[in-house]
């Protein structure tokens, strides 16, 4: 059975697509089969794994409106080894499309039921928001949801939110959802604001922040604009050298204790 993880944060550039589409990329590298789910109207994961988010059809939109399953709506990245079921900016209207009718929660979620045994890693790219779309997220994530953290202001404001929704999900929608683990991104080591960041995080959330820190780094912020995860675009960067590890610690958590309450 897959681990099926929501990447999520309703806080806009905190690296949550670049974290989707690295970790997605070297877990593929690492032999495991893995499906990405752009979730996101932006469609930023489409487009870092170098699809054209505007003439992508069928589309994440579809899957939601129940007009195709993911086998029809799933593409093959020969390239980087993985699956993508892509998104358009139409996806946006599915909010609208979806608001009176029964059981528009869990539209993610029975999908998956179709594929996810040829999957190892399901990673979902939720949008920067606690709407519908994040909820579908959140409910389909089996196996916990990973929250991307930016190390530049003092975010437990708005990660308050973010864990009274996971809480109100786990209630109502999804009894086996959890934080599997947070993971700090856009680190500055010459800042003291970027420690107490950090510091203060894992205060808030003890046993669940990840160890491995993603630097800022100039090679991730360009490796979406041609299309290609980090592995395949400047592999030898601190960037790529921090998903690695990332993405062995999160194997190592996964393997350790079973997706237990420890991230890594």
């Amino acid at each position: 059975m897959a681990r099926i993880y929501a990447i999520a944060n309703q806080k806009g550039g905190v690296g949550k697509t670049t974290t989707v589409v690295n970790l997605s990329a070297y877990l593929a590298g690492s032999g495991r089969r893995v499906l990405v789910v752009d979730l996101d109207p932006q469609s930023n994961a489409t487009s870092a794994l170098g699809y054209d988010k505007n003439q992508m059809r069928p589309s994440t939109y579809e899957l939601l409106l129940e007009q195709i399953p993911v086998s029809q709506a799933r593409r093959r990245q020969d390239e980087f080894q993985l699956d993508i079921v892509p998104a358009n900016p139409s996806l946006a209207a599915a909010e609208i499309e979806l608001v009176h009718v029964i059981g528009r929660e869990y539209r993610l979620r029975k999908a998956l039921e179709e594929v996810e045994g040829e999957y190892d890693y399901v990673l979902i790219d939720s949008p920067p928001s606690l709407g519908l779309l994040t909820i579908n997220a959140l409910t389909a994530a089996r196996d916990g949801v990973l929250i991307p953290v930016q190390c530049e202001y003092l975010p437990l404001e708005g990660l308050s939110q973010l864990t009274q929704t996971i809480h109100l999900v786990q209630e109502f929608l999804n009894p086996s959802l959890r934080i599997r683990g947070v993971m700090m991104t856009m680190y500055d080591s010459r800042t003291n604001l970027s420690r107490q960041v950090v510091e203060e995080v894992r205060r808030h959330f003890p046993n669940k922040v990840f160890r491995t820190i993603i630097p800022r780094n100039i090679r991730l912020s360009e490796a979406p604009s041609f299309g290609r995860p980090i592995n395949h675009y400047s592999p030898q960067s601190p960037g790529a050298v921090a998903y690695k590890l990332l993405t062995a610690e999160l194997l190592n958590g996964d393997r350790r204790n079973g997706g237990g309450d420890h991230a890594s």
